[in-house]
């Protein structure tokens, strides 16, 4: 018996529309740019959660990390990032508060063969 294994993703857009609308009404000019976007990578969500939600102290943000989860095209989209910017390992898991170690394990696994960029 063959079993399709569907990926359900939330819909992070209408998620975060519906936030804004009945929470912060005033920070939909800030977000509209990513809103307006038709799908939202890892990195827009982590963005949309920074704008809205600035005081985070240091414990739920860490508490946070522990459960964010990449698609292989968030894992393209970081280590594009990294080429484009110039970043090593440190750097690059400095910014996106990952583990050196998990940018490691994705370009050991081949990601970064896969990872197509523009030169500046």
């Amino acid at each position: 018996m063959d079993k399709q294994i569907l990926q359900v993703r939330p819909d992070y857009k209408k998620i975060y529309e519906d936030l804004i609308n009945t929470k912060y009404p005033h920070k939909m000019e800030d977000c509209r740019k990513l809103l307006d976007r038709e799908e939202l990578s890892v990195l827009n969500i982590l963005t949309l959660n920074k704008i809205i939600f600035k005081s985070e102290n240091e414990f739920s943000e860490k508490f946070n990390q522990k459960f964010r989860s990449y698609t292989k095209m968030d894992v393209l989209d970081i280590l594009k990032y990294q080429k484009e910017n110039e970043l090593n390992n440190t750097q690059l898991a400095r910014h996106f508060k990952l583990s050196r170690n998990t940018v490691a394990k994705w370009k050991k696994l081949g990601f970064i063969d896969n990872v197509k960029f523009t030169e500046k």
